[in-house]
């Protein structure tokens, strides 16, 4: 665990923010992200979409379901959160979730199912799942408590530099190195393994930051690439 520690401190954020920041700016690809396997992600749901359309099921009910058992795991984790092993919800549900939001996707619009509420619920909704289950990590961390709440800031601010590069006029940007599934990935790890090892928790704030970091990246990148696009059309 020492030598862990160790090599977390060794890459500080700083210098996380130097090399990140630097290759965005390059020539390099787009930096890699788990949502670059969505494709694969989504082709496994395939098969579950048509039959929650014959149920009845709308992509607006299955956001609005995703939104509202992010609140109720967070209030959870927020409830119970001088239990490590409440964070075991965690990596379950933010795999629950990240099905639902690809279903949702594929029902809008493999199905023809889009709709203007629909968009303004999958953008919102994302947002404050994401709030309702980043937040109460700091009431059970305190010492990583502003990390915490800086990560949830840059979580927030990355959706919305996706959305910008949007309005703009470009395509809407899921770059990484910290998007949404990226940002699920982490956040599932770190509550699978905390309870089982709660000397973990020594490394919260490094963690915090560093994926703190790696937002800010990401809104780097996004409007990066977004701005390229434009200025080739």
């Amino acid at each position: 665990m020492r030598r862990l520690k160790e090599l977390f401190i060794a890459a500080n954020p700083a210098q996380v923010l130097r090399i990140a920041v630097a290759r965005a700016g390059s020539h390099h690809p787009a930096m890699a992200s788990i949502y670059d396997l969505k494709p694969r992600f989504q082709a496994l749901l395939r098969p579950l979409i048509a039959k929650l359309a014959g149920w009845g099921c709308t992509p607006n009910l299955v956001t609005s379901v995703a939104l509202v058992l992010s609140l109720v795991v967070g209030l959870a984790i927020l409830l119970q959160h001088d239990r490590p092993a409440i964070l075991l919800l965690l990596p379950v549900w933010l795999f629950l979730r990240m099905a639902l939001n690809a279903i949702d996707g594929m029902m809008a619009r493999e199905l023809n199912m889009k709709s203007t509420l629909g968009a303004i619920l999958n953008e919102s909704g994302d947002v404050v799942s994401d709030l309702a289950l980043y937040l109460p990590l700091a009431v059970v961390d305190p010492p990583s408590l502003w990390w915490i709440i800086a990560f949830s800031f840059g979580a927030v601010l990355t959706e919305f530099c996706g959305v910008l590069a949007q309005a703009l006029g470009a395509g809407r940007h899921y770059e990484g190195p910290m998007g949404k599934s990226d940002r699920a990935f982490f956040v599932g790890a770190v509550g699978l393994i905390t309870p089982f090892a709660t000397e973990v928790f020594k490394l919260w704030p490094v963690l915090f930051a560093t994926a703190t970091v790696l937002t800010l990246v990401t809104c780097f990148n996004r409007l990066n690439h977004a701005l390229s696009e434009l200025r080739k059309r």
